[in-house]
């Protein structure tokens, strides 16, 4: 497999939005290049011929009935949120 270079590890990390230092490019250029070799290997292994699987396991998925229960409120629902402001889930502006 060819070894990644600076450039394409630094456009990589460009594109994750990824900001690293020298020293985490050249750790960074030898593990992707070891990943990628492994998925070349996985390429060679010849699957070609092989029936998918769908399922492991010829048993069917449990099921339970749906019973109702007793609404939890806005209470209950902010409970365990990690940030609340006026009866409010407070999360980080994804919109730029």
């Amino acid at each position: 497999m060819k070894e990644l270079s600076r450039e394409e590890v630094l456009k990589i990390a460009r594109l994750a939005r990824l900001e690293l230092e020298d020293k985490e490019i050249e750790t960074l250029r030898r593990e992707l290049g070891a990943i990628l070799g492994y998925v070349a290997r996985l390429g060679e292994a010849g699957a070609d011929n092989l029936d998918p699987t769908f399922q492991t396991l010829a048993k069917p998925t449990p099921m339970r009935e749906d019973e109702p229960d007793e609404p939890l409120g806005a209470d209950g629902v902010l409970a365990n949120a990690p940030r609340k402001k006026d009866g409010f889930f407070v999360v980080p502006k994804v919109i730029e």
